[in-house]
């Protein structure tokens, strides 16, 4: 008898576990419709484009060569051409996603997917093939915006970023690892996230699997309205780990907005260097609680500096928003009219006041380096190189007494394609003796586009000219 009543109840119990996940999954989103109605808006892209295949190119990521240390040469002799000369351009291809933006052709993906591309090719689910016209796009919000010649097309459907709430449901769909037409589920984690290279866009962060080709792809919310642009992945591996990252929509169209109008995206200036307030920073300011951005350096020229902000204000509000967190600011600046005339709330010396600054145009991150404060050593885009003032210890070291600069990192673009590398001396660009890294960076803003420049470098205590060329 006991044997039959503890059977029972087992009975019971598993019922009322197979019931509960009955329930369960009722109240689980089906994802079925809204993938149907999208995925003919949903593209595959690739692209084609030259580039350089060096020793530094070719290692695995993470790894680099000791200079100095005799390896660099060895992989020389496999990766040079002959006579030392930089290697013959090799075509490559990228792989990401996009969706149609409007029926007459506009595509959205990311920047990073078209950078650098000679060619752009769309691919859509019927596996029509189109090549489209790149009409513009902002590095800094990862933002492209391209064209095909076509007419009729299955268009998406665009929500509101500004009404996500944490714990809702998204799904994307895109081409991981080219797998085309990947759908993957998941739930918004957090709003407004500031990364450290991309602190003008308040990400949303997702754990919904995103993965390489994924990005340029839509974030798509419970209604079939996109809400965001699949870009950036959290991974110590390469492959999704549960952190994902999509540029809210809003932000998405402030950017096509002004591609479409002018050809390029402005964004608004402040000209100040802010941090986190913490609890103790809170208490010394006055504040009952840690919130605003800390003003800790105001850069010389800027908008701030005319307005007469100083280390040490917290800015508890700008343009009638409220700063709760220093990563709040910079996007709620760069969405300001450059020209407009703001108020800013802050706290300086316990009390609350207001100031009024004239919001500039953001410039260039050339152009920011030379003001940012770090003292002989400037990142200049133009040709994708960093370069540093020469230290005494150096000098004697390379066997100059004067002049010269030294290039700390080259990326991708025309300083590489001229065969420039890490730890060589720049003595003069454009037949222009350098002094600093300063001048480098001037000099730079000069050189003229479409034709051969010479540039002196020092190598291994030997020194060489060049040819650097910027395209137009």
């Amino acid at each position: 008898m006991r044997q039959y009543k503890t059977w029972s109840a087992f009975m019971m119990l598993l019922a009322w576990v197979m019931l509960s996940f009955n329930l369960q999954a009722r109240n689980l989103p089906d994802f079925t419709d809204l993938v149907a109605d999208n995925g003919d808006a949903v593209v595959n892209i690739s692209t084609r484009n030259k580039s350089e295949q060096t020793p530094t190119s070719m290692l695995p990521p993470g790894l680099e060569i000791p200079e100095g240390s005799g390896i660099d040469d060895f992989f020389k002799k496999f990766f040079e051409g002959p006579n030392g000369m930089p290697p013959s351009p090799r075509e490559s291809e990228s792989l990401g996603s996009g969706f149609v933006l409007s029926d007459d052709g506009y595509i959205l993906t990311n920047h990073h997917v078209i950078r650098d591309a000679e060619e752009i090719i769309v691919r859509f689910s019927d596996r029509t093939e189109m090549e489209a016209e790149l009409l513009g796009s902002d590095e800094r919000s990862d933002v492209a915006l391209i064209k095909v010649d076509a007419t009729g097309l299955k268009t998406v459907k665009l929500g509101d970023s500004n009404k996500l709430k944490v714990g809702e449901w998204v799904l994307a769909i895109g081409s991981p690892f080219g797998f085309d037409y990947s759908a993957t589920a998941g739930i918004v984690s957090a709003l407004g996230r500031s990364l450290p290279s991309d602190s003008y866009v308040p990400f949303i962060q997702t754990d919904v699997a995103i993965n390489p080709g994924n990005s340029g792809g839509p974030l798509f919310n419970l209604k079939g309205e996109v809400i965001g642009i699949n870009s950036q992945i959290y991974s110590r591996t390469g492959g999704f780990m549960g952190v994902s990252f999509a540029i809210p929509i809003d932000t998405v169209m402030n950017v096509v907005a002004q591609i479409k109008d002018q050809g390029y995206v402005s964004r608004g200036w402040l000209g100040v260097v802010i941090q986190d307030v913490t609890r103790e920073l809170a208490e010394s300011f006055g504040l009952n609680k840690p919130r605003g951005a800390l003003v800790s350096r105001v850069v010389a020229d800027s908008p701030a500096a005319t307005a007469g902000f100083k280390a040490g204000d917290v800015i508890l509000e700008f343009d009638g928003k409220d700063v709760e967190a220093s990563s709040d600011l910079p996007p709620i600046v760069g969405r300001t009219m450059v020209g407009k005339e703001v108020d800013v709330k802050i706290m300086r010396d316990n009390k609350r006041q207001t100031l009024q600054v004239s919001i500039e145009e953001l410039p260039e991150e050339e152009e920011l380096a030379s003001n940012s404060g770090k003292q002989g050593r400037f990142v200049d885009s133009r040709l994708s190189v960093e370069v540093a003032d020469i230290k005494p210890a150096q000098r004697d070291k390379l066997g100059l007494e004067t002049g010269g600069v030294i290039v700390m990192k080259v990326e991708k673009g025309p300083a590489i394609n001229a065969g420039v590398r890490p730890g060589d001396v720049i003595l003069s660009l454009n037949n222009v003796e350098l002094n600093d890294a300063h001048q480098f960076i001037e000099v730079a803003k000069e050189l003229p586009a479409g034709k051969p420049i010479p540039i002196l470098i020092q190598r291994n205590g030997e020194s060489q000219f060049l040819a650097l060329k910027i395209a137009k």
